[in-house]
């Protein structure tokens, strides 16, 4: 399951997690298509002196077989212009060299990578995008959209998100522990992966419960694993806010061990 709002889209994953990307703006989505933009034009002015110096050497000496040629360096201009984008996003899973500059990446709404029928799918409505000129359907699409989204990434069922390293894709319940007492020990990294997985499960199901019944849980998860923990200030905070920062320091131990 996923959800999204103006700038962030949230996923379920089947590992009772819940991810958060930040949706990319529509101002780093067009600098990033500007340097494709530059590359593309790099290329093809090279093809097209290419073309012509090769065919003007074969039409001195071969004059039926310039004509092909010519035709042929045509249509290698025509993939450049139309190919490029669905070419790397299939390449380079989900980036092109301008989005791997600014550091966007194009996933299924899923969260998965977006396969090589879905690049060339989103790109094949890059066409009706451009119409009537400078990307103005496009830029209509993108502006309507809650995720900023043209009409190629509904086709393609993919959003356009803001690349971050495996470390900073965190649950979204531990964001807020982050700048709260994170220098503080409470002896989480002596539990073991059963105990953690009961923490991590509740903390991220926990929206869907009544009060009652969430507070109850989070005591009696606590009361389970209190005797591994060291309380040292445990006992100010309330047995929820306790179960964040034990799962926090759980994490950790799993990132540098």
């Amino acid at each position: 399951m996923h959800g999204a709002t103006a700038d962030k889209h949230t996923i379920d994953t089947p590992e009772q997690t819940v991810l958060e990307f930040a949706v990319a703006g529509i101002g780093s989505r067009f600098l990033a298509l500007a340097l494709d933009t530059l590359i593309q034009m790099a290329v093809g002015l090279a093809l097209i002196f290419m073309s012509i110096f090769i065919g003007a050497g074969l039409a001195a000496y071969f004059p039926k077989s310039a004509i092909w040629y010519l035709a042929l360096a045509g249509l290698m201009i025509f993939a450049l212009y139309f190919g490029y984008f669905a070419f790397f996003e299939a390449m380079w899973n989900g980036q092109t060299p301008g989005k791997r500059i600014i550091r966007l990446r194009v996933i299924h709404e899923s969260g998965r990578p977006i396969t090589a029928a879905e690049a060339v799918g989103r790109n094949l409505l890059r066409i009706v995008d451009q119409m009537p000129g400078f990307y103005a359907v496009g830029i209509v699409s993108v502006l309507l959209s809650a995720q900023n989204k043209r009409l190629g990434d509904y086709v393609a069922g993919s959003i356009v998100v803001q690349e971050r390293t495996l470390e900073e894709v965190r649950p979204a319940w531990q964001a807020a522990t982050q700048s709260g007492e994170a220098g503080t020990a409470y002896g989480g990294a002596g539990l073991s992966a059963e105990e953690f997985g009961l923490i991590e499960t509740f903390l991220n199901r926990r929206e869907a419960l009544e009060g009652e019944v969430r507070e109850r849980m989070a005591r009696e998860i606590l009361r389970r694993i209190k005797p591994k923990l060291t309380m040292a200030g445990g006992e100010q905070i309330g047995a929820e806010k306790l179960l964040e920062q034990v799962a926090a320091e759980c994490r950790a131990k799993a990132r540098f061990s």
